[in-house]
């Protein structure tokens, strides 16, 4: 059974930095990519970046410049670090699977869901 779990969220002070974590089980980063989104309150899930099965990533226009996506296949585990953290990245930060290249920031396009962690950035 495949499951995701994230971690590592909590409150930062604008222009402040997080790390967020997502494990996987029931199955291999070789076979599955894993990609991140984020839902604030009364706004819709948006997609934030990517990694694919084949190492590649991708970012939407809202992270490119602040957010890495990087993994470690021996934890079978996807980090998302989170830089220079505005008030409008508040949001639970969720990580899904697979992840394909052609539709990554699609929500539809996952099967699996993490429970998400939430991020608050506030002074």
């Amino acid at each position: 059974q495949i499951r995701l779990a994230e971690s590592g969220g909590g409150l930062v002070q604008p222009g402040g930095s997080l790390r967020l974590s997502c494990a996987g089980s029931g199955f291999t980063l070789d076979r599955y990519g894993l990609g991140w989104f984020r839902q604030a309150p009364g706004k819709e899930r948006e997609g934030v970046s990517c990694i694919s099965n084949r190492h590649g990533t991708y970012y939407a226009d809202l992270a490119k410049g602040r957010f890495t996506i990087f993994r470690d296949a021996d934890k079978n585990t996807i980090y998302l670090h989170l830089n220079s953290l505005k008030t409008e990245d508040t949001a639970v930060y969720y990580c899904a699977a697979p992840c394909y290249a052609s539709t990554w920031w699609v929500p539809g396009g996952y099967d699996y869901w993490g429970q998400g962690t939430q991020v608050t950035v506030s002074s």
